[in-house]
């Protein structure tokens, strides 16, 4: 997703805002605290002031849908067998059951579509991933350095995590700040209690 809506949450994990943001939809002013929707035919990142989000916040909402708000740690999920060959990636589930893989890096976001068994495979071992919103929510699993990070997350949150990730990243490896940030990242969701 490279849109607007990403390029603010870039902005806004490397401490720069626009002096007034405004909806993608309406063009209202935004608050800093604002919700997100997901445009699932273009596969764009919008801002949402609350009138637009309270418009799409049901099911049947034509192509867009309202990015939830809910958080859920799991327990370690068995992803080996998805090919994922970092630690640190997300999980969107689209509509039609199949999932794409993204990996967070200093340039972005690389997009790899899963296996449709693989996935499968993994989805009857934790059924929590059924239930998982298509489009708007991700698995979101960081095994990088020995963690065990599991969580079902709104996707926006996962961009969130991207923002960091390129706001922190030095040189070739990374840098010294990358990996604290990333722990930090993860310490505030953990203590977020939505």
């Amino acid at each position: 997703m490279s849109t607007g809506a990403l390029h603010r949450l870039i902005r806004h994990g490397t401490g720069r805002r626009a002096a007034e943001e405004r909806c993608d939809l309406c063009r209202e002013p935004l608050v800093a605290e604002h919700r997100h929707l997901v445009d699932v035919d273009r596969r764009e990142l919008m801002c949402a002031c609350r009138a637009c989000a309270v418009l799409f916040d049901r099911d049947a909402a034509g192509h867009y849908r309202l990015v939830p708000r809910r958080r859920h740690r799991l327990a370690p999920v068995p992803t080996a067998s998805l090919g994922i060959p970092v630690g640190l990636a997300f999980f969107v589930v689209r509509a039609d059951g199949t999932a794409l893989a993204h990996y967070p890096g200093p340039a972005g976001v690389a997009v790899w579509e899963v296996a449709a068994p693989a996935w499968r495979q993994v989805a009857d071992q934790r059924p929590e991933l059924d239930h998982m919103a298509p489009e708007v929510e991700a698995l979101l699993v960081n095994t990088a350095r020995g963690h065990q990070e599991h969580w079902i997350v709104p996707v926006d949150v996962c961009y969130r995590l991207v923002a960091v990730l390129r706001r922190e990243w030095r040189g070739l490896s990374g840098g010294s700040a990358v990996w604290p940030a990333i722990e930090g990242f993860f310490a505030e969701l953990a203590a977020d209690p939505r």
